[in-house]
């Protein structure tokens, strides 16, 4: 009865283990809502918000530096052996010219105080505060940054995905175009109409198809697995694309993008160099600020308890309070010019900030001319290898016809076929390359 049971429990962990197999987790999106996912759960993302959340926190600890400090301290000492002074004798009535030992103090002692300080004044800390918004403002900038090439790498490996799920597809169709050419073929040649080398041309010819079909396959695996890295998402679940690569190519054609004007200054790296330069003009401000005075004031209370018998803590125990208020000024007066050849150093880190401003400006505008020219090749190239297809397939067909009638042999036929499958895979990474192109174009000219 025990075996019985012990079979029936461990068939059901089975059973459970297999139903949990098949409820593997499983995502499906589309391009926007791959790009939307990734933008919350891409890990680089995830740590550019808290980049910002720490930047918040820098900020406001810069701010607590001109607020109010209060401190408390609680003090015991013990004195073991109390600390003896020597005085003349003759003050207790002994021999003139001699000393005597006194202990003075008692062996416990307890002091307990506050201090409310307040910093009235200081260049620096003015300095430090817009320091604290810029350093805010590089990591938000950083973050739109960080989105920007997230979106794009989505893009990417999203249209890679699709182009393996094409190429199979496509790889799929010839492969059955070929073996139904290839039986037909190979009865003719039972017929003793033509060559055995027709037959064994479009073998090799079959072979290749299936061994670029099983590479293809890998690739997409390959792929589909990159993606999931970007989306944030763990390799071991299932991915499903809703987008095909025609579609989403149409989609992705947009003329107004090579006619509106390029606006740099609405470029992310170039708000990111204006933050380099207002952090450089803050540097060089702030070693000017260390020329200026600083003032803070501070108010300290307390008190403290003396005996020989430690009892602190005892209604008998005197407590004497004191209380005490100060003001500090800090001028400086002399460096031997240490202060004027730091301010000299900010200045030129400011004028080269300045000059590479004016290069990432050339650049972005470079930059913005090749990707608007890659973009209308893209198109051109799609209206093109569309064409191009149409012929290759016309010729292809032509060859088949011919072979059939004995007009041509099956090298003329292989010839035709390569071309016509070359042409497939220059049509599909066109239409590849209008995706990205477009991808690389809104990267350098949207806004945020």
């Amino acid at each position: 009865m025990k075996k019985i049971q012990l079979i029936v429990l461990l068939t059901l962990s089975f059973v459970m283990q297999a139903q949990t197999n098949t409820l593997k987790e499983s995502y499906s999106f589309s391009l926007n809502e791959a790009i939307d996912y990734a933008l919350k759960n891409n890990y680089s993302a995830i740590n550019a918000g808290r980049d910002i959340d720490a930047a918040k926190k820098k900020k406001w600890e810069t701010t607590t530096i001109g607020l109010p400090q209060i401190n408390a301290s609680l003090g015991y000492q013990n004195n073991i052996e109390l600390q003896k002074s020597l005085i003349p004798a003759e003050f207790f009535g002994g021999t003139k010219g001699e000393f005597a030992e006194v202990a003075f103090g008692t062996r416990h002692n307890m002091l307990g105080s506050a201090t409310v300080s307040q910093l009235l004044f200081n260049g620096s800390y003015l300095v430090g505060l817009q320091s604290a918004k810029v350093y805010l403002q590089i990591s938000e900038n950083a973050k739109i940054k960080t989105n920007q090439e997230i979106r794009e790498m989505v893009v990417n490996a999203y249209g890679n995905v699709l182009l393996a799920n094409e190429s199979i597809a496509i790889l799929e169709k010839n492969k059955l175009n070929l073996e139904k050419t290839l039986n037909e073929t190979n009865q003719i040649f039972k017929n003793g109409l033509i060559e055995e080398e027709n037959v064994e041309q479009l073998q090799i010819t079959l072979t290749t198809i299936k061994s670029a079909q099983e590479n293809i396959k890998r690739q997409k695996v390959i792929a589909t697995n990159m993606l999931k890295l970007i989306l944030g998402i763990t390799i071991d679940k299932e991915l499903v694309l809703t987008e095909n690569l025609n579609n989403l190519s149409l989609n992705n054609i947009n003329f107004e993008l090579t006619t509106t004007p390029f606006q740099v200054e609405n470029s992310i790296d170039f708000k990111i160099q204006e933050n380099l330069v207002q952090s450089k003009k803050l540097l060089l401000l702030l070693e000017k600020s260390n020329a200026l005075p600083s003032l803070g004031a501070a108010y300290n209370i307390g008190y403290n308890a003396f005996g020989n018998q430690f009892q602190f803590f005892t209604n008998n125990q005197k407590w004497l309070n004191f209380a005490n208020v100060g003001v500090s000024l800090n001028v400086p007066i002399f460096s031997s010019l240490g202060r004027s050849a730091r301010t000299q150093q900010a200045k030129i880190a400011l004028e080269q900030a300045k000059t590479q401003m004016l290069q990432v400006e050339q650049s972005l505008k470079l930059q913005f001319e090749k990707a608007k020219s890659d973009y209308e090749y893209s198109l051109e190239q799609l209206n093109t290898t569309k064409s191009s297809l149409a012929l290759a397939e016309r010729i292809e067909n032509k060859q088949q016809i011919k072979l059939k009638e004995g007009l041509s042999s099956s090298f003329d036929l292989s010839e035709a076929q390569r071309q016509l499958y070359s042409t497939q895979q220059n049509y599909l990474q066109a239409m590849l390359d209008v995706i990205n192109k477009k991808a690389s174009l809104e990267k350098i000219t949207t806004k945020n």
